[in-house]
């Protein structure tokens, strides 16, 4: 029997997504994998413990050792930073590649890809073609917002970085964020902001996330101008979707707490 392995990035998306699998799926074929950053905020680590009594499942912590697990530190030392064909260079090195030392060949990969994201998903198949991913938020056509009002309806606070209007809970400045995240993290994280600043000219214009709309010039983060750019906040909010894919995990749930099993462990 194949295992299934769920990406678990700390997240509102990833963590539905596994909650769905582990209501669908027997627990014991299910693998939660985490890979620790040292650029996310600490509040992560509260969610995740969090998320681990809502599943009622472990979830396995890795960590990378070559970079010290911090994005800062392969940007440095790779002097690249930019989001290119094939990612973000710290994503493959901290995420992709210290996951992929612990799956087996036969490994079934669970995503948190929203219904927003169906063009990771193509992408995903089209450069994974060796693996069997799993996309139960596409599947049940769930959005990012559904996702988030799962997580706040099951009780379980959002990470901080989204209760500060950030759309997203990984690292604090990703350098895949455009111009309105970027003066977002100047405002609220400046001490981040001047950090990534500092690598940015260390490395040279190759490392500038941003171009002049008019000469396209790269320019560095500095340069960057603080009116520039929409920070879209995302409020919570459930769609029929969400009340069904509520319903299926509150029926899988009640169904575990009425086992002969669970009520031996609660004696």
């Amino acid at each position: 029997m194949s295992r299934i392995v769920c990406h678990f990035s700390c997240g509102a998306a990833s963590a539905v997504a596994t909650k769905i699998i582990l209501t669908t799926h027997p627990p014991e074929d299910v693998v939660i994998l985490n890979a620790f950053i040292k650029e996310e905020h600490e509040d992560n680590r509260r969610f995740l413990a969090d998320c681990e009594r809502w599943f009622a499942h472990p979830v396995t912590v890795l960590r990378d050792d070559k970079y010290g697990a911090s994005v800062h530190e392969v940007w440095r030392r790779k002097r690249f930073l930019a989001n290119g064909v094939y990612g973000a260079p710290c994503s493959a090195v901290l995420k992709r590649e210290v996951i992929d030392k612990v799956c087996l060949p036969d490994d079934i990969h669970v995503l948190g890809y929203t219904i927003e994201e169906r063009h990771r998903m193509a992408r995903f198949e089209k450069h994974n073609q060796t693996k069997q991913p799993l996309f139960p938020l596409i599947a049940r056509r769930l959005s990012h917002a559904d996702c988030l009002s799962i997580i706040e309806r099951a009780g379980i606070e959002l990470p901080l970085m989204y209760r500060l209007g950030f759309n997203n809970a990984n690292c604090i400045g990703c350098c895949k964020g455009g111009e309105g995240y970027w003066n977002k993290v100047r405002r609220d994280f400046p001490d981040v902001f001047n950090i990534v600043a500092d690598i940015q000219e260390s490395i040279g214009p190759g490392a500038y996330l941003f171009r002049d709309r008019k000469t396209g010039v790269r320019f560095p983060l500095r340069q960057l101008d603080p009116t520039k750019g929409r920070h879209k906040e995302e409020l919570p909010s459930c769609s029929f979707v969400c009340q069904q894919a509520e319903e299926e995990i509150e029926l899988a749930d009640m169904a575990e707490s009425d086992s002969p099993l669970s009520t031996r462990e609660s004696e």
